[in-house]
This record gives C-alpha cells, structure tokens and sequence, in this order.
C-alpha cells in the first residue's frame, strides 16, 4: 500500500510539475521585452491541535507541508504550528476562519458548538470505519456537505488523515456494569461524550497535551485519546492502570484540514490542485501509519510495561449503543443541518455496511 501511494505520489508530481511549467512557459513566452515572469510565491501558516511533530496526528500536517512545497518547487510553502505556538488547539477553527492562518489541522467534533453535523465528518459512535467514511466522504456526496457546513464560517474542508478505530481508552478503574460509570470524570470529546453524560459521567475536553497532567493527578479517573501508537507516546500507563481495548466511540477517526476559501482562491489553479492532492496523500498515509504502528506499540505495552487490556462488558456496551441512537434522534431533530448530513451518512453507513457483512466481516470470521 506504501509503495503504491508512492507511485501514485510521484505520478501526481510530475504531471502537476508539468502543469505548472508549462504555465510558466506561457507566461514568459507572452512578453516581448525578453525578460523572464516573475515567479509569484506563496506563504501559508498552518496551525494545529497537537504538539508539533507528534507521532501520527502531529506528523499529518508536516508531512502535507513537505509535499506542496516539493510539487510546487517552492512557490508554496506552509509553515506548520503545534498546539499552543501560535493558537491555542482548540482555537484552529476560529484562527482559520478569521484569516489568522491559511490553514488548521484539527478533528471536526471539536466544531459541534459552532455546527452541529461537524462530528458526523470525524467520528460518532458505532458510526463508520476509516475506509467506509472516506468512502463516503469522496464518493457518497460527504464531501460535499462537509464544506457547505464549514462555507458560511468561509472554510474549505478536507480530509486530513485518519487514526482508524480508537481504543475505549485508559481507566484507573475497571468497568464491570453501568454503575461504574456513574460520577466517572473522562477526556471525552464530540457526541460520545454526550452518550456518556447521559449514562452518568462527567464528559471533560481538554487538548492531548493536557490528559496526562490530568490523569495523573486525578483530575479526570479515564481518557480516551487515540490508540497504542500515539497513547504510548504520552505515557498513559503511568497513569492509568487499565486499558480498555473495546472500539463504540471513535471507530474510524477522520482528521480535517481546514482552509480559508480566501487564501485557497487567491492561488493560481495548479497551486489548488497541489493542495488538493497533497492532502489526498496524507489522508490515505497517516491512516497507513497507524495500521502498521499500532500493535507493535500495543505489545510494547503489554509485555514491556505490563499493561492490563480489559474489554467492556456486552451488557455495557448494548447500553452504549442505545444511549447513541436516542442522541442521534434528538440531534436531528434539532437541527436541520445535523439532520440532512445525518441522513446521507446513515443511509450510505447502512449500505456499505451490507456488502461489508458478505465480504469482510464474512472473511474475518472464517480466517
């Protein structure tokens, strides 16, 4: 899969390369002076909601400034900020929005204050895997409502990568029933939380760079955050004693990159479509990463830091389930934004789901 995103990588540089030569051709060949066109360049701040460089999240947006900066032979460049160096991280939408930066790289369920349907383009629970919502988003008309949510705000959004099915996450407790959720302080983002306030806990945000501190001194009793990859990285397990490994809240985690549709349409027409493609590039990459990362780092956890994996209970997660359905209703009725993209991801999530019963999960079961 690497070596074909490569090929097809490559492929996409020198045909845009290409594009944009003969562009410059064009345009020097008009003048008669003699003198060559000036080559006009560009300058993009990019910021984000994770600390800068970091494994998988953090590495998504470096790795887009690489590749517009090398398609575009420079006539591009971003410049990428961590949470907190020029905006605080959950500040991305607004800085974005407000020409701040040029572009953000955040998750959209931090949004649903701001626009409701915004988690239904990242993760809900018991909603989509990564390849059945980027199936949607780019071939089931996703994309499109996607950025006629954002078009008011004047954003355009992209997919930005994905962290595929995320781990219930980290407790100080073991969860044996609904009770032991009751009054339990958790770093929940979006509608899960939502689903958890409503079985008794006390859904908290709070940025990745602040979960760790928190756990620690008890300011929260669980987290969720990613999955092994990136959960190692921060060291939970210090922290936190068990590791619930059961997928319900975030089973196929979008990530988004946000532009100012002023900035985007300030750029020449091959310049657009290197942003376009770059960020192709990193959604099916950083979704890559994270499969080929994540059980290499669960191991580690297990056997070198002795971690206790533990499961939720059935019953717990029925309850889950149904809590999720009952908030999905309301939402929808509530706002009519919520409602019509709620409509398209249900009905494709229902379909592809079908065919994924004959294929995959057929496969799963018998291999």
């Amino acid at each position: 899969m690497i070596n074909k995103m490569n090929k097809w990588i490559s492929a996409s540089l020198l045909a845009i390369s290409s594009l944009a030569l003969t562009a410059c051709g064009d345009k020097q060949s008009s003048g008669q002076s003699g003198q060559s066109a000036e080559v006009k360049t560009y300058k993009w701040k990019m910021v984000t909601s994770w600390p800068k460089n970091f494994p998988g999240l953090g590495m998504a947006p470096e790795k887009f400034a690489d590749y517009v900066n090398e398609m575009s032979g420079g006539r591009l460049k971003v410049q990428v900020y961590g949470a907190g160096e020029l905006v605080p991280g959950f500040q991305v939408f607004d800085a974005v929005s407000g020409g701040t930066a040029q572009m953000g790289h955040s998750g959209s369920y931090y949004w649903k204050g701001k626009i409701p349907s915004s988690p239904l383009f990242g993760a809900i629970p018991f909603g989509m895997t990564a390849t059945e919502l980027n199936a949607w988003l780019h071939y089931g008309g996703g994309l499109e409502l996607w950025q006629e949510m954002y078009k008011p705000f004047g954003i355009i959004p992209m997919a930005g990568g994905n962290s595929g099915a995320q781990f219930a996450g980290w407790f100080k407790k073991e969860i044996h029933s609904m009770d032991d959720l009751k009054g339990l302080k958790m770093r929940i983002p979006g509608l899960a939380g939502e689903v958890l306030q409503r079985a008794g806990a006390v859904p908290v945000t709070l940025t990745g760079g602040e979960i760790f501190s928190s756990l620690q001194s008890g300011a929260i009793d669980a987290s969720e955050w990613v999955g092994p990859y990136n959960d190692l990285a921060f060291g939970f397990y210090q922290a936190a004693e068990y590791y619930y490994s059961s997928i319900w809240h975030e089973p196929g985690t979008g990530l988004e990159f946000l532009i100012n549709e002023k900035a985007f349409n300030e750029l020449p027409r091959d310049l657009q479509k290197i942003v376009e493609v770059a960020a192709r590039a990193v959604n099916e990459s950083t979704l890559d990463e994270y499969n080929a990362r994540n059980n290499e780092a669960l191991h580690q956890l297990q056997e070198k830091h002795k971690v206790k994996l533990r499961t939720l209970p059935e019953p717990v997660l029925a309850e889950l389930k149904r809590i999720t359905a009952e908030v999905m209703a309301e939402q929808a009725s509530k706002d009519a934004g919520f409602a019509k993209v709620w409509k398209s991801y249900s009905d494709f999530m229902a379909s592809i789901r079908e065919y994924h019963d004959l294929t995959l999960k057929e496969y799963y079961l018998n291999r």
